[in-house]
């Protein structure tokens, strides 16, 4: 029997959510990025993805012990995105040919969390550059191979893997990015993409699937708190345990790796996401949502800012009364001080005194000094 493999090019977006620019959207963007970095680039994980989410009999015996990882040769095909980038070797071997030399099926696989419009275009460069590079590949064996009648390129199945809440409205054929290809549909390539949407599956298609990718999954379509709460409410706990029953160790913590970077981008707080996920690592999932279910951190935020709000409105209304009644009170008795004094010293003007005795009354009386009490004087005498 002849074994067959084929490449998978996982290349992972790390642009910002189109629809917001901010600093935090752009880091959160980064962090579900990585998730799906982690998520293709283990084998056991990159496996259920290839035979669950493709629709592809050929791929439907793949395990993890077939695909390997070959990120570094390839790497480079990606430029500034290359930090994301992950290419798979993946062997097919319920396949018998009578080629001497085993071809190589290419799978491109980009990882979107955004809508790129240009996707097809870029797949079709990357195309490009893989089967250039095989046939580097094929000349340094044989020289002179791809000029024989009976070389073939591999063939190479692109695959837009997108996890956005937004319906995905970007073209999938490359005719639809070419200027008057119905004119020229005949001399244009018959390039098509195809997509695997995260939001068409719902949680129970993704529990129908038995494995750790889909409760990975499910996570990943977590936008805000709301859909975590919703999660902790439909699976059931039997479900989790089943699933990660026999889930090797190095899985969990991958998963719970996975499961923090996702939690981070609706802003849980760490302490909440070192909790969630050391019950994974722990494979305690029978608990996984108990506690976590009724954390709402927006909930949270509100009260603690409407709380805030209260205290300082408290705080500013007590200052602005307090100020208020000083005033009020200072000018209260400046009005009833001011109508005193004149009417005293009309009195004593109309008695005969002089101005020196009025002086000398309001000073006894209103403990003026003698200047204050003579401006006093002068201004009712």
């Amino acid at each position: 029997m002849v074994e067959y493999s084929f490449f998978t090019v996982f290349r992972v977006q790390k642009k910002g959510v189109q629809m917001e620019e901010s600093k935090e959207i752009e880091h959160n963007s980064k962090k579900r990025d990585s998730s799906g970095k982690m998520i293709f680039e283990d084998p056991i994980l990159c496996a259920q993805f290839v035979r669950g989410y493709t629709d592809m009999p050929i791929f439907q015996n793949v395990q993890p012990e077939d695909i390997e990882n070959v990120s570094n040769r390839y790497i480079h095909m990606f430029m500034e995105e290359r930090q994301s980038d992950v290419v798979n070797k993946i062997y097919l071997r319920d396949i018998s040919s009578e080629e001497r030399e085993p071809f190589y099926l290419l799978t491109l696989i980009e990882h979107k969390s955004s809508i790129d419009y240009n996707v097809v275009m870029q797949i079709l460069r990357y195309m490009v550059y893989i089967w250039e590079d095989y046939e580097k590949q094929m000349e340094m064996k044989h020289k002179g191979i791809s000029t024989t009648k009976d070389f073939k390129y591999p063939p190479v199945l692109p695959i837009v893997y997108y996890e956005g809440m937004e319906k995905w409205e970007g073209e999938m054929e490359l005719k639809d990015r070419i200027l008057l290809s119905d004119v020229f549909e005949e001399f244009l390539p018959q390039m098509k993409c195809k997509r695997v949407q995260l939001k068409d599956y719902s949680d129970e298609e993704l529990m129908e699937k038995k494995d750790e990718l889909s409760v990975v999954f499910m996570i990943s379509k977590v936008w805000q708190m709301d859909d975590f709460v919703r999660l902790g409410e439909n699976v059931p706990k039997e479900h989790l345990e089943r699933t990660f029953k026999e889930t090797p160790e190095y899985l969990l913590k991958v998963i719970a790796k996975i499961t923090a970077a996702l939690l981070t981008k609706i802003n849980v707080p760490e302490e909440e996401i070192e909790a969630f996920t050391e019950q994974i690592k722990e494979r305690k999932m029978g608990m996984l949502f108990e506690n976590f279910q009724a954390y709402d951190v927006q909930e949270t935020r509100r009260i603690e800012h409407e709380k805030a709000v209260k205290e300082v409105t408290e705080t500013l209304t007590a200052e602005i009364t307090e100020r208020v009644t000083e005033e009020v009170t200072e000018r209260v008795t400046t009005e009833v001080t001011q109508e005193s004094i004149s009417k005293l010293v009309e009195v004593i003007k109309e008695l005969g005194n002089t101005k020196e005795d009025a002086i000398q009354k309001l000073m006894e009386k209103y403990a003026l000094v003698r200047e204050s009490a003579k401006e006093q004087v002068d201004l009712y005498w």
